[in-house]
């Protein structure tokens, strides 16, 4: 028997006859013993019978004794499903969901150095504090031309990305504005260690003129860490009580490599922003498959913003909020966009966000040690409290740019930053001159944002669905 638990608010049980599935050898089908890799593709076939959000589109699945990973991919939609996935590691998925991985600890863009050349460089985005990378001194704006002693090029950058993940050796370059160029540092010789990266990086409070703004730059969505599940919530919460009790006029959220995350912290910092929301208000409204949809407790759910005193929105000029997006900007950032458009003018700077509308359940096997894996398929779609969810070719700014134009990376919080300049400038009616203002016509290679295990991700930490496979 097969049985699926889900817990909303309650638990519910329902109990379904569970059919031995067959793999197909060439011309028949001989059944196999339920062990190995065909046990763990059973479930993962059970799991994805019901809760796959392209159910009627799944494709007819490669012989049950496959590799795990490649049974589970046999099965996917694509290219309509880009973001379904599977782990080998369940725990070390959630870990790396939660920002604890191990690593040097600094992330990168990518840029070929000129459409003459195959040479390839990289450009330090933020370092993660309490890092290697920081204690090696490495900097935002940092480039980086070799990795272990090689150069990188268009035909090996991506093996040498690869080698980040052990220790490893980097030859920066730093900017010296007195000569307007990058000059050599010394090689930083990088160990990899756990990080655990809190995901609120910079909030700070700039005074322009007679404008008070808020900032905050949020790299994912996590409420917290095993040990303490709502620390960062709490920590966010925080940020917005001083924000409001400081009077901010304007509010920028830099969501720039913010490429997703846990639902409830979206709930959780949407509930900050959304001007005179209650816990009646909906936030986000959430689509089934087929199957599930004809479930009673998978009709009209929705997700309600929460009550909170920290709450700003009614002090932001004009109803509006600002948020710096990227070609990285994805899923929950994406989801917050979305839900707070009914409720305030949400105005975007910066470049088309990644266009995530679905998101998934972690799921593993828990009657079934050995079976290590967590898979990560795409269960609903989200739209807004009005139904939209037309966003999958990704968010159109209201004022472009992409800080890989920019001949340096300035630190992230001073206000000649080039996409926060261009937020700030729009807050204030006034702008730059583009004779001052240099830009570089840049091939963008991408990041390491991209590599991460979370990039992409939408994941509901409210809903937990347990498979038994009782034979």
């Amino acid at each position: 028997m097969k049985r699926i638990t889900k817990n909303l608010s309650s638990t519910i049980l329902i109990s379904f006859l569970f059919i031995l599935i067959f793999s197909s050898c060439k011309d028949k089908e001989d059944t196999l013993p339920l062990e190995g890799d065909v046990k763990i593709n059973t479930w993962i076939k059970a799991v994805m019978d019901q809760v796959y959000f392209w159910l009627d589109d799944m494709r007819r699945p490669i012989a049950i004794s496959s590799e795990p990973e490649k049974y589970f991919e046999s099965l996917l939609f694509r290219p309509t499903d880009r973001f379904s996935a599977i782990f080998p590691d369940y725990q070390e998925l959630i870990d790396n969901l939660q920002g604890v991985s191990q690593e040097a600890g600094y992330e990168i863009l990518l840029a070929r150095e000129s459409a003459t050349n195959n040479n390839v460089v990289a450009f330090i985005t933020y370092i993660k504090k309490g890092s290697p990378a920081e204690a090696a001194g490495l900097k935002r704006g940092d480039r980086i031309e070799r990795i272990n002693g090689i150069r990188l090029t268009i035909e090996n950058f991506r093996e040498l990305l690869s080698a980040r993940s052990e220790n490893h050796s980097v030859s920066p370059f730093r900017y010296d504005p007195a000569t307007d160029n990058f000059a050599a540092i010394p090689q930083a010789d990088l160990t990899t260690t756990v990080i655990s990266e809190n995901p609120t990086f910079l909030d700070t409070l700039f005074i322009v003129g007679d404008q008070k703004i808020g900032y905050l730059v949020y790299h994912f969505f996590a409420p917290g860490v095993q040990g303490h599940p709502t620390r960062y919530d709490d920590q966010m919460d925080q940020i917005f009580a001083r924000f409001k009790s400081e009077g901010i006029d304007h509010l920028i959220l830099d969501f720039r490599y913010n490429s997703g995350g846990f639902v409830s912290s979206a709930i959780n910092l949407a509930s900050l922003i959304a001007p005179g929301v209650s816990s009646t208000d909906v936030f986000s409204r959430r689509k089934f498959n087929s199957f599930l949809s004809s479930l009673d407790d998978f009709k009209d759910v929705k997700s309600n913003f929460r009550s909170k005193s920290e709450n700003l929105g009614s002090i932001l000029t004009n109803n509006r909020i600002y948020i710096i997006t990227s070609d990285r900007t994805a899923s929950a950032s994406e989801l917050i966009i979305n839900g707070l458009k009914p409720y305030m003018d949400v105005f975007l700077v910066g470049d088309v966000t990644v266009g995530k509308n679905v998101g998934s359940i972690p799921l593993q096997d828990e009657d079934n040690p050995e079976n290590d894996y967590g898979i990560l398929p795409i269960v609903f779609m989200d739209t807004n409290r009005d139904g939209q969810s037309d966003f999958t070719n990704g968010f159109i700014p209201n004022i472009g740019g992409q800080e890989i134009t920019q001949k340096v990376l300035l630190p992230f919080g001073d206000t000649n930053e080039y996409l926060l300049k261009l937020t700030i400038d729009q807050i204030m009616g006034t702008t730059t001159p583009d004779s001052r203002q240099e830009f570089l016509d840049r091939i963008n290679l991408g990041s390491s944002i991209e590599q991460q295990t979370r990039f992409g991700l939408l994941i509901d930490d409210q809903t937990k669905i347990n498979f038994r496979l009782n034979n």
